[in-house]
């Protein structure tokens, strides 16, 4: 764990967020203004939570921040925030009344990644698939204009996400967020401009 010891790692410890990875969310956010008060936000793979106390912050206690994990955290989260632990792609009926009943929203976000196999083809592989299942959820859930915000392991098939992207949204964005570890293969695609309906996928 040494090398995991660095100064987004020690900050948030400093700053008592679960995780490093909400200082890539503010990143995200100070780029592309995403976060707003009183926006609806869908957190899909949440735990430990840092992106959904990262966004509840920004949201505040007018907005709502619904977080789901299949795991579950011990991370205690402000009134705004509905953590559910549920496999986000099962579509199970609890999960999609809640979405129903909450819904749509203004923004979701996906900072999932696969299980790391160290084979390099396997895990983009299983990335991209986490972030297309992310892009359905965000068709099916977002408001008109809404934006989309989702994690890749940049591969050979990157259009494959791309393609349907660009169809759903006015504009689709890269960007690689300086607190990302740098040997980290990992790039944020960012979605603004919902245009509706589902994105072939």
């Amino acid at each position: 764990m040494k090398e995991y010891r660095d100064h987004y790692f020690l900050k948030a410890k400093r700053e008592n967020y679960p995780a490093r990875s909400v200082y890539k969310l503010k990143e995200l956010d100070a780029r592309f203004r995403l976060l707003k008060p009183g926006l609806k936000v869908l957190d899909l793979g949440a735990a430990p939570g840092s992106w959904s106390l990262g966004a509840a912050e920004k949201v505040g206690s007018r907005g709502l921040v619904l977080a789901c994990d299949i795991q579950s955290t011990d991370t205690v989260f402000p009134p705004q925030v509905i953590f559910m632990q549920e496999d986000v792609f099962a579509r199970s009926a609890d999960f999609e009344a809640k979405l129903d009943a909450l819904g749509p929203f203004d923004l979701v976000i996906s900072d999932m990644a696969p299980r790391t196999t160290g084979t390099r083809f396997t895990d983009q592989a299983r990335s991209l698939e986490l972030a297309q299942e992310a892009l359905a959820v965000a068709c099916a859930r977002l408001k008109s204009g809404g934006g989309f915000v989702v994690k890749i392991f940049m591969g050979p098939d990157i259009q494959e996400l791309l393609a349907p992207m660009r169809r759903a949204f006015v504009s689709v964005k890269s960007f690689k967020p300086k607190s990302s570890r740098a040997e980290s293969k990992e790039t944020f695609f960012v979605g603004l401009g919902f245009c509706g309906g589902a994105a072939e996928i």
